[in-house]
């Protein structure tokens, strides 16, 4: 992608808000008992906002979404490669939402929002790996 001052910024700003995501997350993993919705929740929000920051830098527009399968499908067109963890992290979609508000809802048990902090984590990683430094936060 071109060196252009506003898609690194733009770009950087998508990753540096979903690494305090990530680091929310995992703090709240630390909680007697761990804060597990809110965790599922940052994890959703962090694999998001990474990808988004995937779609940013290759100038795509995406629609307002918490859609991972929506985003992740964008994000494949451009690399093949993205393919396994984006659809590992379909799953977490429905964190954007579910534990958000009071219901019937069980929420997630502590190892279920570390599973989903980890996926998230390697959505993070695999976009770092794809783009340039220049857009690394």
């Amino acid at each position: 992608m071109p060196n252009d001052p506003a898609f690194i910024a733009e770009t950087r700003s998508w990753l540096r808000k979903a690494k305090m995501d990530l680091d929310t997350g995992a703090f709240e993993l630390t909680a007697d008992p761990p804060f597990s919705a809110d965790v599922a929740f940052h994890a959703q929000q962090a694999a998001e906002k990474s990808i988004k920051a995937f779609l940013t830098w290759h100038a795509q527009t995406f629609r307002k979404t918490h859609n991972l399968v929506e985003l992740g499908q964008a994000c494949a067109a451009l690399d093949g490669s993205f393919e396994p963890i984006l659809r590992r992290s379909a799953g977490l979609s429905e964190y954007a939402w579910k534990f958000r508000y009071p219901g019937e809802t069980e929420e997630p048990t502590r190892d279920e929002a570390q599973e989903a902090l980890a996926i998230a984590r390697g959505v993070y990683e695999a976009v770092l790996a794809r783009l340039p430094e220049e857009a690394h936060p």
